[in-house]
Order: C-alpha cells, then structure tokens, then sequence
C-alpha cells in the first residue's frame, strides 16, 4: 500500500472538510450582515431615504454609481448584494435599482484589465490580454447599450421580475421550500445581536457593508483554495472545445466561485499565452456574466418578494445581453473586432489602455453623476410618509 498517496488522500478530505466548515459559516455570515444593512438602511430615516430615492430615480446616476462602486470595490457581488438589500429594506425602489445593477456589470470588468496589465513587458501577450479584458467590458456595455432604452421606457425588466419573482415565492420552488424559515431564523440572530451592538445611522451601514465586502472575498477565497488550481488545468485542456461547454463551464465556475471578475481574470493569461482564442474564450466570458447573478439570488432568499425581484433582474438582464450576442453571430464578431482593436492601439501606445480604463471606469462615471446631480431637479412635493420600524419587520 502507497502510504504517501493514503495521507496524501487523507489530508485533501481534511482541507475539503475544514474548508466546507468555514464555507458554511462564513455563507451565514454573509446574510447576517444583508440583513443587517436591510435593518439599518430603514432607520437612516425620511430625509436621507427620500434623497437617496431621489437621486437614484435619475436611470444615468443609478447606472453609474454602480459602475463606480464597483470598479471601485472590483467586486459586482458586493455592488448588486448591497443593492438588494436596499431593495429589501425600501431605501430604493426595484425601478430605481435597476440601473445600479447594469452599471455593476460593466464596472466589474475593470479587474480583467488590471491583471492584462502583468504582461505589459511582452508586447504579444499583452495586446491579446487587453483583448480579452476589452471583450468582457465591450460586452457589457454594448448589453446597456441596448437593454436600458428599452427599460427606461417600458420597465420589462421590472414588470417581468416581479412576476417572475411572485410565481416562485407562491406558486413555484420556494412555495415548497417554506421560504419564511430562512428569513425568520436570520432576522432573530439579527434582532439578538442589533441588542448586543446597538449601533445605528451610517457607522453601523459601513460596518455592515464592511462585514459583506468581507465575507464575498473569503468565500471567494475559500473556494479558489481548493479549486482554482485544478480548474486551470482544465480551463486549457477541456472546456473550449465547443462554444456550448465553454458557456456552460462559465456559468457553473463563477456560481459556484461567486465572482465573475475573477474567472475572467483566469481567461486573461490563458488567451495572452496562446492556450485558446479570444473567439474559444468569449462563450467562457458570457457564461462568467450569467453565473455572477447567483449571488444576488443567493441575497435575496433571506430578504424579501421585493429583492428576489431585483436579483432576478440581474439574471433576465446577462440572459438577454448573453442570448443577443449568441443568436446573431454579427454581434459577437463586431465586439471582437473592437476588443482587437484596442489591443493592438494599446500595443502601440500604452496611454490608449489607460485612457479607456480611467475614462470609462473612474471619469466618464463621475462626471456625469456630477452633471446628472445637478442638473437633476428634485420636485417640490411632501415626503413620503416612513412609518417607524423596528429591527426585523
């Protein structure tokens, strides 16, 4: 017998184990602290509720404070689960949510451009990296492009969530899966441990974003430590080998890491050293884009009708994007050419690359918060009337 190979064995289902734990726990500790902003994001009160209502219900500053936050915290699971649970506690509207949740999927894709930038010395991988990185953002923004018009000015997203999201909570899955008793079982350890901490206002928002920032890296961490290695591996070998795979391995991958950005940044180098094509890794990236909204799913289970609804506006939102791109190949050979492009400019003049990346992820976002803010005039009606709530309704 191969004692090494037994305690080699031995040992993986330890760490598999351990990690499983910490996995489970730290799962948990990601919906205490959704429901902790849910319960501390209604006490902030009438006047900063009605101005953040105000202020998001302008689609173009919804749009981009979600690419700004973002590409700021390069993590579009944080953006779109602190989204839910405003949704959840009322702060912000399902409409006005919406356009936060589109900019979060082009902000997420700045994480590819700053890994294509490790192979800035070597002038061949790094205009396939910026290829790859731009492919992902292109994506994205050509799907905003195209979907926020038409939701600006019929709300099919948000009509065709909240009946979706009806169906399931009463009619379909969670109908049988008595879906209060997640809610109900995190709402008291919210309500015990708000008596053991009371703390309110903006001071207990930022420890509990803080508290969500926190628990999406380590999963994300958790997970890469026992699977990313081995997934490389396959990502070379195995999944390109047809457009379908490739999705579906985008899909399963990034659900199961929960982060978009960093399956993404594994296409990078992988394209950039000439182990696949740009055109074998696009599905992989649109998978990627589809598997990221579980996350928001995942939040919403233990919130509310309202926030399952915005989770799956994320969902019909990279469907759509993803199906547009699939069923009109034109589409998808025109966002290639244009990632090509600015590969080969970024190749030639290293400003080219920055340029996009300051502009389209830091600049062009904050200048038109900035001038929309402005601009943007707040009618002269009554507040909306806030009942007060107690921790846990």
């Amino acid at each position: 017998m191969d004692y090494t190979l037994v305690n080699t064995n031995n040992t993986n289902r330890l760490k598999i184990t351990i990690v499983s734990c910490l996995l489970v726990f730290v799962v948990f500790i990601f919906l205490i602290s959704l429901s902790f902003i849910s319960v501390n994001a209604k006490g902030l009160g009438t006047d900063v509720i009605y101005q953040i209502n105000s202020a998001t219900s302008n689609p173009f500053i919804g749009l981009f404070i979600g690419l700004l936050a973002t590409a700021i915290l390069q993590s579009s699971s944080t953006t779109t689960s602190i989204t839910v649970a405003l949704v959840a506690a009322g702060t912000v509207s399902l409409n006005n949510a919406i356009p936060m949740v589109l900019g979060a999927n082009i902000g997420t894709t700045i994480t590819s451009f700053v890994v294509a930038l490790s192979h800035i010395t070597k002038k061949s991988e790094f205009r396939k990296a910026i290829t790859t990185a731009a492919t992902h953002s292109i994506f994205n923004i050509f799907a905003v492009i195209i979907i926020l018009p038409l939701q600006y000015y019929t709300n099919f997203l948000g009509v065709s969530a909240s009946f979706i999201s009806s169906w399931v909570m009463e009619e379909g899955p969670l109908a049988f899966f008595h879906f209060n008793l997640i809610k109900g079982a995190i709402q008291n350890i919210t309500n015990t441990l708000h008596l053991i901490f009371p703390l309110d206002g903006i001071p207990a928002l930022i420890i509990s974003f803080a508290l969500l920032y926190a628990s999406i890296i380590f999963i994300t961490s958790l997970i890469k430590s026992i699977w990313i290695e081995d997934t490389r591996k396959k990502l070379e070998h195995i999944i390109f080998s047809n457009a379908f795979k490739s999705l579906s391995w985008g899909i399963l991958l990034t659900a199961v890491v929960q982060s978009s950005s960093l399956i993404c940044s594994l296409i990078v180098p992988i394209v950039a050293t000439s182990k696949t094509t740009i055109k074998k890794a696009f599905p992989l990236i649109l998978g990627a884009n589809i598997g990221t909204t579980f996350t928001a799913l995942l939040a919403a289970l233990s919130t509310s009708e309202a926030a399952l609804s915005i989770a799956i506006v994320h969902l019909l939102f990279n469907l759509i994007g993803v199906l547009a791109v699939l069923g009109f190949p034109k589409v998808s050979q025109v966002i290639i050419y244009f990632s090509r492009q600015l590969g080969q400019a970024t190749v030639r003049n290293r400003l080219i690359g920055f340029t996009y990346m300051i502009l389209v992820f830091f600049i062009i976002p904050f200048f038109l918060i900035l001038f929309n803010k402005n601009s943007n005039s707040i009618p002269e009606t009554p507040h909306p009337e806030v009942k007060e709530i107690k921790v846990g309704e």
